[in-house]
């Protein structure tokens, strides 16, 4: 069993989960103990409502110091200045992420933990030198977000990479870029919770399911989106095209408007009466929206944060049952044999759309099959087995 200290840009109840909250359970089910530390403020603080609210949540929860979430699963919310990564803002988070870290483990009686960190900038705020071993799982290109210290990212990402133990990526791009500065690097792609998407395909198969009461009214064909609805992700333009050229069929989006880009503009999806605006859903409750519909999409933006990135709503929609559609990214063509890729153009997505809303492409079977081992606790393994080897060897 080892004592993991998960340094995290994510806070752990923010309602879309990403690799670090599920990282962090599937640890724990494998009996790690982990620390998890919520995120330090990578980009500025933007005027937005939302920017002060988390400001707000961050000052509640940092005052409670650390809380039992789950079993084996702590989370700490160091008090730390957001964006504060140079002159004296750094040098105070610097010492209240050490400080704050170096008395959670000592209350939870962590011995030689381990360092699995997110944080491209890792290194402003924590030293190395108090971890047994050190990874760096990189799932991201966070230097192309919006609002972000492009430059000190890159710079101190290649530092992180030359002096961990272990790279992991998410994605073939990323692990091509990274290669540069390591060459202890290891792709192991996004994958999903199969127990708990693999619920739509019995829900839609059974005889009484009934839509979620927020899809009564909207018509089939659905096709669902669930995630982060925001412009350096998602293709507007292409979304109004399609909608408009198939009035007859009804575009669900499901996830926070604006996520991570408070200047994202919506206004010219607005109006279209065939696409629907849900907001956020628990994440217990998505398998029973996946279950209503019919195909799933990806329609994303082709720029240097999609290039590396690796949807964790692909497998998600495939656990599910789903086919989907997506944009041609880099990490997804390996595997085009379960899924239909295009370029960013309407007519190529109305076509493969209306292909897979007929019924042709690849079966359910043969996607199903495709994806058996893309799981978090089958990638947690791997990665555990590979971290142990190293350890026995440097031992």
């Amino acid at each position: 069993m080892a004592d993991i200290v998960l340094l995290s840009t994510a806070d752990w109840d923010h309602p879309l989960w990403t690799n670090k909250q599920h990282v962090a359970c599937a640890l724990a089910a494998e009996g790690e103990r982990v620390l998890y530390v919520e995120s330090l403020g990578l980009r500025s603080v933007q005027v937005k409502t939302q920017d002060f609210r988390r400001i707000l949540r961050r000052l509640f929860l940092g005052l409670r110091f650390v809380r039992a979430v789950r079993p084996g699963i702590w989370v700490l919310s160091p008090l730390v200045l957001p964006g504060g990564s140079r002159g004296v803002s750094l040098r105070l988070n610097r010492m209240v992420v050490h400080l704050s870290i170096s008395i959670a483990c000592w209350l939870l009686r962590f011995r030689s933990p381990w360092l699995w960190t997110y944080n491209p900038l890792t290194l402003l705020y924590l030293p190395l030198k108090g971890f047994e071993l050190s990874v760096y799982h990189a799932v991201d290109a966070v230097q192309e977000q919006p609002c972000m210290p492009k430059s000190l990212i890159e710079s101190q990402e290649a530092r992180l990479c030359h002096v961990v133990d272990q790279v992991f990526t998410t994605s073939p791009y990323l692990a091509e870029q990274l290669a540069r500065h390591t060459d202890k690097i290891c792709y192991e792609p996004n994958v999903a919770d199969r127990d708990h998407f693999s619920a739509s395909i019995a829900l839609r198969q059974a005889p009484g399911f009934v839509d979620p009461p927020e899809l009564a009214g909207i018509p089939e064909p659905k096709i669902g989106f669930v995630g982060a609805i925001s412009s350096y992700k998602l293709d507007f333009g292409l979304i109004r095209a399609v909608a408009l050229r198939h009035p007859e069929w009804h575009f669900v989006f499901i996830g926070p408007q604006s996520e991570g880009e408070p200047s994202t503009d919506l206004s010219q999806l607005f109006g279209l009466s065939n696409v629907h605006w849900l907001g956020p859903k628990p994440y217990s409750q998505l398998p029973r929206f996946l279950a209503a519909f019919q195909c799933a999409w990806l329609p994303l933006q082709c720029n240097g944060y999609t290039r590396a990135m690796f949807p964790m709503k692909f497998f998600e929609y495939l656990f599910a049952g789903l086919p989907v559609v997506s944009t041609r990214i880099h990490a997804l063509r390996s595997f085009e044999a379960i899924c239909s890729l295009c370029p960013p153009d309407p007519l190529e997505f109305s076509q493969q759309l209306q292909r897979v809303l007929g019924g042709e492409g690849p079966s359910l079977e043969k996607r199903l099959t495709g994806i058996d081992g893309y799981t978090y606790a089958g990638r947690t393994r791997r990665m555990l087995k590979l971290l142990r080897s190293q350890a026995e060897c440097a031992g």
